[in-house]
C-alpha cells in the first residue's frame, strides 16, 4: 500500500523549485492545481488552497525511507536547512532531519527490509 500527504503551501512554484533544486525530488503537475513530488518511494502532494479552513501546519514529522542515506545527506546538506543531522537514532534508524520551506519537517531514513512484509486487509 502507498500512503501519499496532500499538505498546503505556500507558492506552488516556490515549493517545485525547493524540492526540486535542495532535495533532488522530481516534481510533477498533478491535478486541480497541485503539484507532486517524488523521491524513490516517497510521495508529496501540496495544494496552495485552504481545504481544512486552518493555518498551515503539521504537528508531526513526515519520514521518507529511501536507501543509500549517506549518500542522500551529502547531496544535500547544503543546500536544505538541516533540522537534525545524520546520525544512528536509539531507535534503531539512520536518519536526518530537515525543514522544507513551507515550515515541514522531513526525516530521510535508511530504506530496510524490516517491517516491510506485505499486511492483508
Amino acid at each position: 500500500m502507498s500512503l501519499t500527504l496532500l499538505l498546503r503551501c505556500s507558492d506552488l512554484n516556490s515549493t517545485r523549485r525547493y524540492y526540486h533544486d535542495n532535495l533532488g525530488f522530481t516534481a510533477v503537475e498533478s491535478a486541480e492545481s497541485t503539484l507532486t513530488v517524488l523521491l524513490q518511494d516517497c510521495r508529496i502532494t501540496f495544494t496552495q488552497q485552504d481545504l481544512w479552513g486552518s493555518p498551515m501546519g503539521c504537528s508531526g514529522t513526515i519520514y521518507c525511507a529511501i536507501k543509500q542515506v549517506d549518500r542522500y545527506y551529502e547531496a544535500v546538506k547544503d543546500k536544505a536547512e538541516i533540522a537534525w543531522p545524520l546520525q544512528d537514532m536509539p531507535y534503531g534508524s539512520r536518519e536526518f532531519g530537515v525543514r522544507d520551506c513551507n515550515g515541514y519537517y522531513l526525516a530521510f531514513a535508511q530504506l530496510s527490509d524490516v517491517g516491510r512484509e506485505e499486511v492483508s486487509p
